[in-house]
């Protein structure tokens, strides 16, 4: 048994020299070993327990990925306390109050970018001692210090007091909770989950044993330090391995951070980088459209290229096979004249992508596949520290959520916690080191999520004969028909949205009714597009009435006599949809910032229109309630 500390400093014994750390802060790159970071985080560490913070006090880190990040949680840890890394999506107003009071934080530690939410609130947090910020500031009031301010109280602290600083890390122990971590809150109040270092430790571990990281390996890290697959995946999975992380330049707005995304790409040439389905659907359109700009010629050879890749590849663990060996040569000229340029542009030297956050549908995995660039679908929560199985290089299959890590134990259960036989559907439960301690002063969330040391883990799936787990939904999400009947919507949802380009988000609800209906957020260009070309716009009852029935005419392609015919049952898919001008967004709450929809809060905001679908009129797509909705486009 393990602690974090004991995890990094293995790795400084190790890897002193290697980079850990990149950051871009003016014209290129610059990195810091894992002897500088380790010496750094002492003094910032020292600088801490100089300000009087003590084992078990809570401390936030409010910032952008950066060096100082990733220091600041190490050096919280080596004080003894813990760390509550906070979303820099979440707003002042009550998202990061309720967290920051909840946890009776006592420091934030927050970047330039955010420190105006925390002025805004930090009168009404009476726990919040002190602001540290990691830059320069302008003015500073009586609680607020610079980082600097702290690294020099710290080097102070250390020439007197250096037993007392390593008294304090011998005190860490592995079972002391090092994050408490909050759900997005998707049904009610945000919930704290109590990560242990053993939590953290023992995961890395289990991921490990699915793929090798080399101590040579670079990644960027895209996603959010707080989001829980970057943290145990990213850094403590390449720490452990000494292999070294690099951070997105900031940009004086998010728009300029997510536009220097493909340029640092292509600077720091990872080996491997963590995405989530937003992410991977982003870098495909991008794809897309490049090969779309060189013309009707390069996009049919492409095309081609991708349909051979395909009936090659087949599902990853199968591809091959005798009966396709002549496929292999033609395969190897696309790849040279064509896959590789397009790996160029992620630098060249990407073996794979791990995907998580989300169900990856699988005719992306299945691109990516087919361009040399696998994206491998993983499965975790928060509550598991995250990682729970995956596909890797070693074994992968195509659809699945992998294979489980080591040391793991995981059941299939039915609605009374029997345990389920191979292939049948049940709640996906587990049980091993990495398992939260438990919900931060929520004893109930507790007790109806850790059973017997087992955490429920709310999601729908299976397991094949071949030993690949497949993840459907989540439980609560799902479909239920007025026989009792249960169905997952999200891979229908993601078939509507990926398959047709006049649908840009949908949600499915039934809740024991006699059939299925649907909210669509149109695509307002595509729809206006497609109206121009037949001479209409959406001024007119008769263009209302054309694009109302072109979305009609995109869902029945999965009905009888549509070229998806058979990929779902049609119980299943909407009898009545309802169109929806507003998205749903991270503003109007009804996305959260992991990018999933908070389906109660959108039953909630559009229970007029789903009341209506069960009415007969609303059957007819061209009801009143469309028509009028469609004609504000």
């Amino acid at each position: 048994m393990t602690t974090i500390i004991d995890l990094f400093e293995n790795s400084v014994r190790k890897y002193s020299n290697n980079p850990f750390l990149r950051e871009k802060k003016t014209d290129k790159y610059e990195f810091l070993t894992y002897g500088e970071v380790l010496e750094q985080t002492k003094t910032l560490a020292a600088g801490l327990i100089s300000l009087k913070i003590k084992k078990e006090d809570r401390l936030a880190l409010l910032s952008e990925g950066r060096n100082y990040w990733v220091m600041s949680e190490l050096a919280i840890l080596y004080a003894g306390a813990i760390n509550v890394p906070l979303s820099v999506k979440l707003d002042a107003g009550t998202d990061l109050k309720f967290r920051l009071e909840h946890s009776g934080a006592k420091i934030i530690i927050v970047s330039n970018a955010q420190a105006h939410k925390i002025r805004l609130i930090k009168k009404d947090l009476p726990n919040l001692e002190k602001i540290i910020y990691l830059d320069p500031q302008d003015t500073y009031e009586k609680d607020e210090l610079f980082i600097d301010d702290v690294f020099s109280l710290g080097t102070e602290y250390l020439k007197s007091y250096k037993d007392d600083f390593e008294k304090t890390k011998s005190s860490i122990k592995p079972n002391d909770l090092a994050n408490i971590s909050y759900t997005s809150g998707t049904t009610a109040d945000p919930k704290g989950i109590m990560l242990t270092h053993r939590n953290y430790t023992a995961n890395v571990e289990q991921a490990c044993s699915l793929m090798d990281i080399p101590d040579t390996y670079k990644t960027l890290l895209i996603l959010p330090l707080d989001h829980s697959f970057a943290h145990t995946a990213g850094i403590y999975s390449f720490m452990a391995y000494g292999a070294s992380l690099a951070f997105i330049q900031s940009g004086k707005t998010l728009m300029e951070t997510l536009k220097n995304i493909p340029h640092n790409i292509k600077e720091i040439k990872p080996n491997l980088l963590l995405s989530v389905p937003a992410l991977a659907k982003n870098f495909k359109k991008n794809i897309e459209k490049g090969i779309l700009d060189k013309g009707a010629t390069a996009e049919n050879l492409f095309n081609f290229a991708l349909k051979l890749a395909y009936s090659y590849n087949k599902d990853g663990f199968n591809k091959g096979g005798i009966l396709h060996f002549w496929k292999k040569p033609l395969l190897n000229l696309f790849d040279k004249i064509l896959f590789s340029k397009i790996r160029e542009g992620f630098g060249g030297e990407l073996e794979f992508f791990i995907g998580g956050g989300a169900l990856l549908d699988i005719e992306l995995q299945r691109f990516y596949y087919a361009i040399g660039m696998p994206m491998f679908q993983g499965y975790g929560l928060s509550e598991s520290a995250p990682i729970i199985s995956s596909n890797s290089m070693k074994k992968h299959k195509l659809g699945s959520s992998g294979y489980l890590v080591t040391n793991l134990d995981l059941k299939i259960c039915d609605d009374d916690s029997n345990e389920l036989p191979v292939g049948e559907k049940g709640e996906i439960i587990v049980r091993g080191e990495n398992i939260m301690v438990g919900y931060w002063k929520n004893e109930n969330a507790t007790n109806e999520t850790l059973k017997d040391k087992w955490l429920y883990t709310g999601d729908l799936g299976y397991m094949d004969k071949d030993g690949f787990l497949y993840v459907l939904g989540r439980f609560k999400s799902l479909l239920i028909g007025n026989d009792g009947e249960k169905y997952s919507p999200e891979s229908i949802e993601e078939a509507l949205v990926e398959q047709s380009k006049f649908i840009d988000q949908v949600m499915l609800y039934n809740e024991q009714n006699p059939y299925t209906i649907g909210l669509i957020v149109p695509s307002k260009e595509a729809l206006r597009r497609y109206l121009k070309e037949n001479n209409l716009t959406f001024e007119t009852e008769q263009g209302q009435k054309l694009a109302l029935t072109k979305i009609q005419q995109e869902i029945d392609e999965y009905k009888k006599g549509g070229k998806y015919v058979g990929m779902f049952p049609e119980r299943w898919l909407p009898a009545a949809t309802a169109i929806v001008g507003e998205p749903f967004s991270e503003e109007n709450k009804l996305i959260n910032s992991t990018l999933k929809m908070v389906r109660g809060k959108i039953v909630e905001y559009h229970t007029k229109k789903l009341d209506y679908l069960f009415t007969p009129e609303a059957k007819e797509i061209t009801n009143s309630n469309n028509l009028d909705e469609i004609s504000r486009f």
